[in-house]
């Protein structure tokens, strides 16, 4: 039986270095048998090859990859996922795309892995609140990806019992699974440290806007928020009081309208907290188309260092978003090469750190303004239709000139803000 032979003259041209193309434009693409044929070994070493595999010295590598250049040679993905039982894709689970804090985190992600030879098939669940959901399916899943990064959601049962059904990798951020690696913050130290700041500049009467966890897929970094403020309001004597603990949905418009629920109120807060910095900032929106000053007639604190933090002059307490997703895929790709979990699950706990701007101040004695007939928002009710869904630009924060240490290891300068310690629980 005859051997089946590389194109014309592929042999030739594969040796002396590619200079000239084996292919001519509309001729059957290369096989992998052409390659081999050409560098003149076998299809498993071809395939060892190009893969980046052991076991193929120097000079046979470098004759495989000159055949593959001159024969125009790809690789096929459904092929080599076939022949490795790899995809070179990771899952990544989360709840929304378009909020600053999952788009930040998935673009890090997307930017360690690409490097690693990955891509990323993004599965947003939603909120669980509409038609729009989706569901995890191991029928969808199984032979698609090679590992998961669950980000800042709350798995439920029959969803935890899929990933594990799947027997892949899974690393989670702001969210944990039990046998999982897990990195984050520690919410109930960072929600602490804010309200301690507040306590520090004499307000007694705090009022918060949390996220909702009775039917969140944030369950968990909602309740151990509101845990830290109450945690730090006890250690001061003090307690929440039920007229001034609203709940909204980690939007600017949903802090907005918990914000002029507050604002109402006969005896309203002298200070906002805000479980996240959109919320803070829709806090920021209401109390000034009411008529409030801020820090005059109220401080404002919020969770994160948003990117647009910084021109609101929000006080808040940072998180380092970016290392999250960072140090995520990094754990991933070392569970990927070695095939194996680490046993313990490990969790890493980045520090927080409270970045002081312009936005909070001690309480004053003076009168608070009037409810405002004709105000852009009027208490007790939304925002109006048309109200912009996007942070509103704010007066601009004074400069400051200190500097931190970050969770890296290196200085670096607050965007607009004072660092004021980390927020970390021993």
């Amino acid at each position: 039986m005859n051997s089946p032979r590389a194109p014309r003259g592929a042999e030739d041209r594969a040796r002396g270095g590619g200079a000239e193309r084996a292919r001519h434009p509309g001729s059957p693409p290369s096989s992998i048998r052409d390659v081999a044929l050409a560098a003149g070994v076998s299809v498993a070493t071809v395939s060892r090859a190009l893969r980046g595999l052991d076991r193929v010295s120097e000079d046979t590598r470098e004759r495989v990859l000159r055949a593959a250049e001159a024969l125009d040679y790809v690789a096929s993905p459904t092929a080599a996922s076939l022949a490795t039982g790899r995809t070179s894709v990771v899952g990544i689970v989360l709840p929304f795309l378009d909020r600053w804090f999952f788009a930040t985190i998935v673009s890090e992600i997307e930017d360690v892995l690409r490097r690693s030879g990955f891509q990323v098939l993004l599965l947003n669940i939603g909120d669980r609140s509409g038609e729009d959901s989706m569901v995890l399916d191991q029928r969808l899943l199984a032979k698609r990806i090679d590992g998961i990064i669950v980000l800042g959601v709350d798995l439920e049962a029959a969803e935890a019992s899929v990933l594990r059904r799947l027997a892949l990798p899974v690393v989670t951020i702001s969210a944990s699974l039990p046998g999982c690696d897990r990195v984050g913050i520690d919410d109930v130290a960072a929600a602490e440290s804010a309200t301690q700041h507040l306590l520090a500049l004499g307000h007694r009467r705090i009022g918060y806007v949390g996220g909702d966890s009775s039917n969140d897929v944030r369950r968990a970094t909602a309740v151990d928020r509101a845990r830290g403020v109450h945690h730090a309001l006890a250690a001061a004597g003090l307690a929440l009081e039920p007229e001034l603990d609203a709940v909204a949905d980690w939007t600017v418009t949903g802090g907005w309208r918990a914000a002029e629920g507050l604002l109402a109120r006969r005896l309203p807060p002298t200070a906002i907290l805000a479980a996240s910095d959109e919320m803070a900032i829709g806090v920021l929106c209401a109390a000034r188309a009411l008529g409030w000053s801020v820090p005059r007639h109220l401080s404002v604190v919020g969770i994160d260092d948003h990117e647009m933090a910084v021109t609101h002059g929000l006080t808040t307490v940072a998180q380092p978003v970016r290392s999250q997703g960072r140090i995520a895929a990094e754990m991933l790709l070392a569970h990927l090469a070695s095939g194996t979990r680490a046993a313990p699950a490990r969790d890493v706990v980045l520090s927080t750190a409270m970045v002081l701007r312009s936005s909070t101040a001690a309480p004053r004695t003076e009168p608070r303004p009037r409810r405002r007939a004709g105000a852009a928002a009027a208490v007790g009710r939304s925002p109006r239709a048309d109200a912009p869904t996007t942070p509103v630009p704010g007066p601009t924060p004074p400069e400051s000139q200190s500097q931190s240490q970050s969770q890296s290891g290196q200085t670096r300068t607050p965007r607009g803000g004072q660092r004021a310690g980390s927020a970390r629980r021993p």
